[in-house]
Formats: structure tokens, C-alpha cells, sequence
């Protein structure tokens, strides 16, 4: 039994990496961090600023200026809390884009590997298990079929009033992963100690429950629920 342990959990967009994290969360009372909205909250500023996708003096002084926080579930940027602002595909590219650049991958490990080192976490997102905490006591790779992922961000997408169709989705979602596997910096891929669950065929219920027995088997020291 460990005071503090860590939770890492790698995988693309739209296999239910964020569902399955918040669920654990809620159920082990650990905090969930969503790394994915913290590239989101920053792809969402350099569109704002109509900044290009490109490294170089600008970028380093927009990380410089730049906070990103979370506060009570809520993704805070330099103050301003942009939670649904970040859901959309526009926002959802660029911060693909950015993610690409070593230099905001480094700023972003550098905070995410704090918000880790004094209390119980469980955080989601392309290089959980290999750069940010290689060292989790507990490592997923969560994935399913790009159809099943384009189906479910479809879904999403039209509950929330946007107008796309589901080849777009699909076209988009095998794009990103053709960004995120390639990429020079941190490219997604599978750590060798990391357990795969591929959500395809199984519900968030069953792979929630496959990690909270995992930790709770081995007698974790978990914050008292209020």
C-alpha cells in the first residue's frame, strides 16, 4: 500500500479514455486530470489569437503567458473557465497541432508530473505511461475500433447541436491518429507495461470496474469520501 499512486492512462481520441477516468475517479475519491483539455485550452487560445501551428519565438512566449488549471471538474484558462468552449472539432485539431511541438509537451509534462506528486491521480492521455509517469504503480492503454470512436464523437457531436456527418468524424478521427502516431515528439503508442482495454466490445461499467478492483485489491490508501 502506497500514500499517493498514480493512475496513467494512454489512448486515442474517442475510445473512452476520459468516460472510463472520471468514473474511477469518482468511484476510488481521487482527482482526475484531463491532460487532453489542457492542449485543448491551449490549441483554443492560439485560435483566438489566430496564431499559426508553427514553433518559434511566439509560441514560447504564448506558454510564458499562458495558465492552465483545473478547478472543482472545470479547465480553467489564464482565469476563465472553458470547459465546453474546448469540445469542438476546430478546437479539437489544434490542439492535435500543437501537441506536435516538443517545447508545449515539455511545458505540459512539467505541470501535469506536479499536479501528480502530492496526492492520488488518475490521468488520461497520449503519453501518460511512457513520459509524464513511467513510473504508475497502474498503466492502461484504452482504445477501440476508429469506426466505433467516429461513431460515439458522432453521436456526441449531434446531441450538442453541431452539424457534421459521420464520414467527416471518421475522416477526422484517423487523421488525428495519424498526427498522434507519428508525431517526433511523445508519439501515442502502447507502453509495454501498460494493460490494453480495447472498449470496442466493452462497456465504460466493465472497464471501470476492471481498474477500481485492481486498485482496491491491492489495498490502496484512498481519501475518505465525504
Amino acid at each position: 500500500m502506497d500514500r499517493i499512486f498514480q493512475i496513467a492512462v494512454d489512448g486515442p481520441g474517442g475510445a473512452g479514455k476520459s468516460t472510463v477516468a472520471k468514473a474511477v475517479a469518482k468511484e476510488l475519491n481521487i482527482e482526475y486530470i484531463d491532460t487532453g483539455a489542457m492542449y485543448r485550452a491551449l490549441g483554443l487560445k492560439m485560435l483566438r489569437l489566430g496564431m499559426e501551428m508553427k514553433d518559434g519565438p511566439k509560441l514560447r512566449k504564448l506558454l510564458d503567458e499562458t495558465s492552465i488549471d483545473f478547478r472543482d471538474g472545470d479547465i480553467i484558462l489564464d482565469g476563465e473557465i472553458v470547459s465546453r468552449l474546448i469540445r469542438t472539432q476546430e478546437v479539437s485539431m489544434a490542439a492535435s497541432g500543437c501537441s506536435a511541438f516538443p517545447i508545449v509537451r515539455e511545458k505540459m509534462v512539467d505541470v501535469q508530473q506536479k499536479m501528480g506528486e502530492s496526492k492520488s491521480v488518475i490521468m488520461d492521455g497520449r503519453d501518460i505511461c511512457e513520459v509524464v509517469f513511467p513510473n504508475a504503480k497502474y498503466k492502461y492503454f484504452i482504445t477501440a475500433e476508429p469506426e466505433e470512436r467516429a461513431k460515439r464523437r458522432y453521436k456526441e457531436l449531434i446531441d450538442k447541436g453541431q452539424k457534421i456527418s459521420y464520414e467527416e468524424v471518421l475522416t477526422q478521427i484517423r487523421q488525428r491518429d495519424l498526427n498522434d502516431s507519428t508525431r517526433a515528439a511523445s508519439p501515442m503508442k502502447k507502453a509495454p507495461d501498460a494493460e490494453l482495454l480495447d472498449t470496442t466490445h466493452m462497456t465504460v461499467e466493465e472497464a471501470v470496474k476492471h481498474i477500481c478492483d485492481q486498485v482496491l485489491k491491492n489495498g490502496e490508501n484512498l481519501p475518505p469520501k465525504s
